[in-house]
């Protein structure tokens, strides 16, 4: 199953994250994607309900997760080889827990933003 990330690049958090899903986990087939560098893409998750300023978004062919179910199914597919990235999956590949864990990493990303003058909605540049 190819899966595609969409992230806002903008978040430290965010892109490190996916960077790090990407060499580091086990995931030959994973594309991530700069959602905020993307406009297109941005406009085309939102015309489907999928505003990127509320979390990431993972897809594939025939599905679309958003928030902590991304970050979730992103997690339960991914076999790490590092320390870090076995720890967020251990703590996020769990649906439940992740939701209740999802709000604190977006807090996190306004943060970040907000230290760095960026909005925390792309599209309100």
């Amino acid at each position: 199953m190819a899966l595609t990330l969409v992230y806002d690049g903008g978040c430290p958090f965010c892109r490190h994250f996916a960077q790090r899903s990407e060499l580091v986990g086990g995931l030959p087939d994973l594309v991530i994607r700069d959602g905020r560098s993307d406009q297109a893409l941005r406009t085309e998750l939102r015309d489907k309900g999928f505003n990127l300023s509320n979390g990431a978004v993972l897809m594939d062919e025939e599905h679309i997760w958003h928030g902590s179910e991304a970050i979730s199914m992103l997690c339960q597919q991914l076999s790490p080889s590092d320390p870090l990235m076995r720890l967020l999956n251990t703590l996020f590949s769990d649906s439940g827990r992740a939701s209740r864990l999802y709000p604190g990493l977006l807090l996190a990303r306004q943060i970040a933003l907000g230290l760095q003058g960026l909005p925390v909605d792309p599209d309100q540049a």
